[in-house]
């Protein structure tokens, strides 16, 4: 019986919009779980951020185990998987809470400015192999959108300040002082790094043969799903916190 083409992806769009309310719901669920933890802060956004990456360990070792062909293969790839993982949690974990808010601002601009921008552009793939859907127009959309909203954070950060000096606050003495065009620059190649980080995780993904890293989280895969363009992102950016604590 022949197939009538345009109800192939019909139906493809059908089962996709069938698991909007699993996915939205699931999105709510971890809205709540994660916001319960930047409210309470110190030790229970510490205890957080270690279940979650101890979870993305979890599920890099599964994916690993499917590509590794030996034991001799496995423990490397498992080193450096704690290494990579582990520091990007303790990263984290030793920034200030607005930092770490900052961090996932920027990620999620990132990741929707791509989006929205390689549906809209389309053009070239980058990697069609490894991850078909991601498009240079998206890396760029996903850069700009990133440089934006370091941008902002800069400009909202010298604006208190300028709130709290003896003039009081002043929009002129925060142009002055924020240097917004480094940290457009900054949010844009950062922004580089975290797409950076789910290529390695879609490339994990296609040598396993797996389309999520789990079915943890109903409708959006497992939490290396959700967190592989954080993990890049948050070893530079905490990495570049503590050094300059300690040279401080």
């Amino acid at each position: 019986m022949d197939v009538d083409p345009v109800l192939v992806p019909l139906e493809a769009v059908q089962r996709k919009n069938a698991d909007l309310p699993v996915r939205v719901a699931s999105a709510v669920v971890m809205l709540l779980i994660a916001g319960t933890a930047f409210w309470a802060g110190g030790l229970v956004l510490d205890l957080f951020v270690a279940v979650v990456a101890f979870g993305v360990f979890v599920e890099y070792v599964l994916l690993v185990s499917k590509i590794a062909d030996s034991p001799a293969r496995l423990g490397p790839m498992v080193i450096a998987g704690a290494v990579y993982i582990g520091w990007a949690g303790l990263a984290l974990a030793v920034m200030p809470d607005v930092m770490m808010l900052v961090v996932l601002g920027l990620v999620i601009f990132t990741d929707t400015g791509a989006y929205f921008t390689g549906r809209s552009l389309g053009g070239p793939k980058i990697a069609p192999k490894i991850s078909p859907s991601k498009t240079w127009s998206g890396l760029l959309g996903g850069m700009a959108a990133a440089g934006i909203w370091a941008a902002l954070v800069v400009l909202s950060a010298s604006y208190l300040l300028s709130a709290i000096g003896p003039t009081g606050p002043s929009l002129a003495a925060t142009l002055d002082t924020a240097n917004v065009g480094m940290a457009t620059l900054a949010g844009a190649v950062l922004a580089v790094f975290a797409q950076a980080g789910d290529f390695y995780e879609s490339w994990l993904k296609r040598r396993a043969g797996v389309k999520d890293s789990s079915r943890l989280i109903p409708g959006h895969g497992g939490l290396f799903d959700r967190v592989d363009g954080l993990l890049p992102v948050a070893i530079i950016a905490g990495t570049a916190w503590a050094a300059t604590q300690a040279v401080g």
